[in-house]
């Protein structure tokens, strides 16, 4: 048996591993966060993609009373043919926890104008991938697809994939990239 659960970024089909998040014992008060918390502290990484080579950093911190988790996203990419100055993308996104869903569910605002809301539709068994897909995507023409996929590798790193996918089409990879604990 299974739990809906949202998280960052994209679209996926629904496959549920495992139970998302324990029962408690009893008198004891349910974790939520708990599939989260491996992420909060600062990263930096490599990624590459359709957009290029980047370097970045990601920090996810617990604000408002832990009632959500904030992630502020910075990647530079390098100068390429496509793009001879490079660019810099920021997003920030706030997860939190919709107790009638019960499930997570990620707002990710981009520089570029994009927002996009994610519901985390997989957590394996093992809690150490998650799969976020979007529900819609604002400031883009209508029937545009995401999906994030975060793997953790160890306690020190994981690895995330951002797919994406115009009207009627399938996902995609649209980038990659892996991040170290600072």
């Amino acid at each position: 048996m299974g739990t809906k659960i949202a998280v960052l970024g994209g679209a996926l089909a629904l496959s549920i591993l495992g139970p998302a998040i324990a029962v408690p014992p009893a008198g004891q008060a349910e974790d939520v966060w708990r599939p989260l918390r491996f992420f909060v502290g600062p990263w930096e990484g490599r990624g590459e993609g359709q957009a290029g080579v980047s370097t970045g950093k990601q920090e996810f911190q617990f604000i408002l009373n832990g009632r959500y988790l904030l992630v502020k996203n910075i990647a530079r990419f390098e100068p390429q043919e496509k793009n001879p100055k490079g660019e810099t993308h920021e997003d920030w996104g706030i997860f939190s926890f919709d107790r009638n869903r019960k499930a997570f569910v990620l707002r990710q605002f981009h520089v570029e104008g994009f927002v996009n809301p994610y519901v985390c539709e997989r957590i394996a068994g093992d809690g150490k991938t998650l799969v976020c897909v979007s529900e819609q995507i604002e400031n883009i023409p209508p029937g545009w697809k995401a999906r994030l996929t975060y793997e953790i590798v160890n306690e020190n790193e994981f690895k995330q994939t951002f797919d994406l996918a115009p009207p009627g089409q399938d996902l995609a990879c649209y980038s990659t990239g892996a991040m170290k604990r600072k």
